[in-house]
């Protein structure tokens, strides 16, 4: 098991680099924004984050990830 999975945090900072492209996929970005309880920062090139939205390829899951971020963090609710 993961260790950060089922916890919560009052912030999470997610770097996101194209050099960094094997953990660029959309359930691992999917886990580091719906850890953080009040402030989830995206740190890095907006083309890591199109790519880790596209990789599906670990697991497919209904996330609602792009309308998390569309709505810049505001809560909605999800089922997975």
């Amino acid at each position: 098991m993961h260790t950060s999975q089922e916890s919560a945090y009052p912030a999470v900072v997610i770097p996101l680099a194209t050099q960094h492209y094997p953990m660029l996929a959309r359930n691992l970005l999917y886990t580091g924004v719906t850890r953080g309880k009040q402030l989830v920062v995206l740190i890095g090139q907006p083309k890591a984050c199109a790519l880790a939205v596209r990789n599906v390829r670990a697991m497919r899951r209904l996330t609602n990830l792009t309308a998390r971020l569309r709505l810049g963090g505001k809560a909605t609710e999800t089922r997975e």
